[in-house]
């Protein structure tokens, strides 16, 4: 199998595509504008990016494989790589294609830098969630980086209404299990995942499919999926748009069912003492121990998401019949209202969490495009990410696409310090649910 990093001692300069190579090194100036490299001659500059190569005690030269990747055109890759190709297509439903270019139809390069880039941009226009499009071209530039080119079948993108497919030959070089969850990448093609890394566009660390189910949880989409095709030796990632549903089992379904009458009927008990005073005291403890236990069935049945609103109904009726109730069961009443309207306020959150994600993910740009800003700048970012809402650790890595350590160490601890920030638990540090919040009494002062 051809590595990437093969010299081709016949595959000279004239073999590349010099748009190409504009672009890219546009692209490398606007991220890295101080590095020395923007001032070398092209064949220099891509000698250190890992695109040309020479053969060490001897004057031969040339492209190396990924070089003719990224750089070449279609015809000539072919060339040395019979199988290569490359293809998005995309579908309304029906069997016909709407959209649809591959790396044979001569209107483009046919080359994988050029190809990310032509569906980077038809990925951004199309998807109106930030989170949702920078979570595809994420899965895009894994494709492409891990790709076997000596394999048969090409790189294939498919769009389709309820979800996206990314195929490419080559199976996984770790277990299907532990992709979203991997820490640390085995690289098929390291030249190609350092010429994409040196722009900021994927990393060695291997978090970034792991970045990408997190972010697909966030939505509530279902879990993406991979495949491996053995004995096509391919490999098949699929994202899907549909939100996953929790099912409630009929045995669930019976305890609720049970709770509720057996709530109901104990309601009927309490009505026996309204008019008795000596029991006055009785109904005071029975009315403690009821709230005890309705809180408790109120808060088993929240993890129910499907049942919410049937379980808000049944709370109001209960609700309907406290009213002939005495004082003291009023005063029950009202503390298992409050119960209900924290609940309600819950399930407000949960449908405007693509809203606040939205407005986050675009304050949070800046930090995901540049990989490196001054303190002063991430500072900055952190503070108007916390006056939107409280944030975790786990969320800042995610919004700004840091390691929590990196971010907590570099930039959290600083704010904590000057005031800036404070905890949500400040007498817990190590609590679960331990969140920043902007402080805005540092302004008033």
């Amino acid at each position: 199998m051809l590595q990437d990093n093969l010299i081709l001692e016949h595959y000279g300069l004239n073999e590349l595509n010099f748009d190409t190579i504009k672009s890219y090194r546009d692209r490398f100036a606007e991220v890295k504008p101080a590095h020395p490299w923007n001032a070398l001659e092209t064949k220099e500059f891509l000698y250190k990016v890992g695109a040309w190569g020479k053969v060490r005690d001897t004057h031969k030269e040339g492209v190396t494989l990924a070089g003719l990747l990224l750089f070449s055109e279609e015809r000539i890759i072919t060339e040395v790589l019979p199988q290569y190709f490359l293809e998005y297509r995309e579908s309304k439903g029906n069997e016909e294609w709407t959209e649809r270019f591959t790396s044979q139809d001569g209107t483009w390069s046919g080359n994988i830098f050029d190809f990310y880039f032509h569906i980077h941009e038809i990925v951004r226009n199309s998807e109106p969630q930030p989170s949702i499009a920078s979570s595809l071209t994420e899965v895009l530039i894994n494709m492409l980086i891990h790709a076997d080119y000596n394999g048969e079948g090409g790189v294939i993108l498919e769009k389709q209404p309820s979800h996206y497919v990314f195929s490419n030959p080559g199976l996984l070089l770790v277990p299907t299990d532990s992709v979203f969850s991997n820490t640390v990448s085995q690289l098929r093609n390291p030249n190609i995942v350092k010429l994409f890394s040196l722009l900021g566009l994927c990393e060695r660390s291997g978090s970034g499919l792991k970045k990408v189910k997190q972010n697909w949880s966030l939505h509530h989409y279902k879990t993406p999926a991979i495949d491996q095709d053995v004995s096509m030796h391919r490999t098949v990632v699929t994202l899907s748009l549909s939100t996953q549903e929790r099912q409630v089992s009929s045995s669930e379904k019976d305890t609720y069912n049970t709770s509720i009458t057996d709530l109901g009927n104990n309601f009927k008990d309490v009505e026996k003492y309204q008019n008795t005073p000596e029991n006055d005291v009785e109904i005071d403890s029975y009315n403690k121990n009821r709230y005890s236990y309705n809180k408790e069935l109120i808060e088993e049945l929240k993890s129910y998401n499907n049942n919410v609103n049937s379980l808000n109904k049944e709370d109001n009726y209960y609700n309907n019949e406290s009213d002939l109730y005495n004082n003291d069961v009023n005063s029950y009443n009202k503390n298992h209202n409050s119960c209900n309207n924290e609940q309600e306020e819950d399930s407000s959150n949960l449908v405007n969490v693509e809203n606040i994600d939205t407005k986050l993910w675009g304050i949070a740009a800046l930090a995901r495009e540049k990989k490196r800003l001054s303190p002063n700048q991430m500072e900055h970012i952190i503070l108007e990410l916390c006056k939107e809402k409280p944030l975790m650790l786990k969320e800042f890595a995610y919004l700004l696409e840091r390691t929590p350590d990196g971010v907590r160490n570099n930039y959290l601890t600083k704010l904590l310090r000057k005031g800036q920030l404070q905890l949500k638990y400040p007498n817990q540090p190590n609590h679960p649910k331990q969140a920043y919040l902007f402080n805005k009494k540092d302004i008033e002062k």
